[in-house]
């Protein structure tokens, strides 16, 4: 029986498996965002993410437990110099999985893997989400200074009896 065993092995051994996730690590630290299929993007996100969270504080301890992971020297000094201090004041959540259809020759579903901070167009979206308002319907705009002029004429009768 398999009870609790979630992890997904992805049809390779553990030792094709490690090196994979860790040559996929290293590519998304360098490129900032990798295309992938969804399940190794989802086994890399779990992967990656304690790596991130290892490399917000700069200690010798740290940076080893990265480097025995990643096995870049040059990747590794890119977390700590650059991506680390983008990440610092974020709780979690560093990477974002977006969909992007299926593949032509296999039908595998495709996706793109990227870091959060890095990706400027989305945090536009976000700025401009905040600053728009939503706006009454015409009829409901023509409707209500019909009201309030009603109610501002009946205020005047009251006030000049």
């Amino acid at each position: 029986m398999r009870h609790n065993k979630k992890f997904n092995h992805l049809g390779r051994t553990a030792s094709h498996r490690s090196a994979m996730l860790s040559n996929m690590a290293c590519s998304l630290i360098k490129h900032k965002r990798i295309t992938t299929t969804v399940a190794k993007a989802k086994a890399l996100k779990k992967f990656v993410e304690p790596l991130l969270t290892k490399a917000k504080e700069d200690t010798t301890n740290s940076r080893r437990v990265v480097f025995s992971n990643l096995q870049d020297k040059f990747v590794v000094t890119e977390l700590f110099k650059e991506v680390s201090v983008k990440i610092a004041d974020r709780p979690g959540g560093y990477t974002r999985i977006i969909k992007t259809g299926n593949r032509l020759g296999d039908n595998a579903e495709m996706c793109f893997i990227e870091l959060v901070d890095y990706n400027e167009n989305m945090a536009k979206e976000k700025v401009a989400k905040k600053a728009t308002r939503t706006r009454r319907s015409k009829k409901s705009a023509e409707a209500a200074p019909t009201v309030e002029a009603s109610a501002t004429e009946e205020s005047k009768a009251e006030s000049a009896e």
